[in-house]
């Protein structure tokens, strides 16, 4: 029982983790990532497609996204959805494919930039929080119950505790490595 608890609580962390990290791809650094464009649907014949599955997307450059379109009629739709998307990316068409041009950062940029990760990381580690709460609450209701001893749930609860631990130090990791990312000139 004590283990089912710990081992949820850490597929529960891991997800926490994973979920910072997929948001930490889409924040735009001086880098051409085609992850920036991944939530971008398009107007394709009457339904909304996501961008990668109407076009081909190609970083030829650092700083360059191309787009090429399957169907030359989607370049209008496309450069639309760009413009929508408030990334603050201007489309250049040349009639069979778009460029985006990523303006490098301003440092004062980065700051804002780097506070949003620090945000981010710190909701990431109240999401870790609770999830060692809910764990030590289960441990308690089983304690309770007399399902466990109270020595395995002081146990219990310092394995909790460590798991925790260690995920908080890889949330300040995935940071520290994104802030690094954000501030390289």
């Amino acid at each position: 029982m004590v283990k089912d608890v710990i081992s949820s609580m850490n597929v529960h962390m891991d997800k926490s983790i994973e979920s910072l990290r997929k948001e930490y791809q889409k924040v735009r650094t001086g880098r051409a990532s085609t992850s920036l464009l991944d939530d971008i649907k398009v107007d394709s014949y009457g339904t909304l497609s996501p961008l990668n599955q109407v076009a081909t997307l190609a970083i030829p450059e650092a700083r360059t996204i191309t787009i090429s379109p399957w169907d030359s009629k989607m370049i209008a739709p496309i450069e639309k959805a760009i413009m929508n998307s408030n990334l603050g990316l201007n489309p250049a068409n040349d009639g069979k494919m778009i460029r985006l041009t990523l303006p490098p950062l301003t440092e004062e940029r980065r700051k804002d930039i780097v506070k949003q990760l620090k945000r981010d990381a710190e909701d990431a580690k109240v999401a870790l929080r609770n999830i060692r709460r809910d764990a030590i609450d289960q441990l308690k209701k089983l304690e309770k119950d007399k399902s466990i001893s109270e020595d395995e749930q002081k146990r219990a609860e310092k394995e909790v505790q460590d798991f925790t631990n260690s995920h908080v130090a890889k949330v300040d990791e995935v940071l520290l490595h994104k802030e690094k990312e954000v501030m390289e000139v």
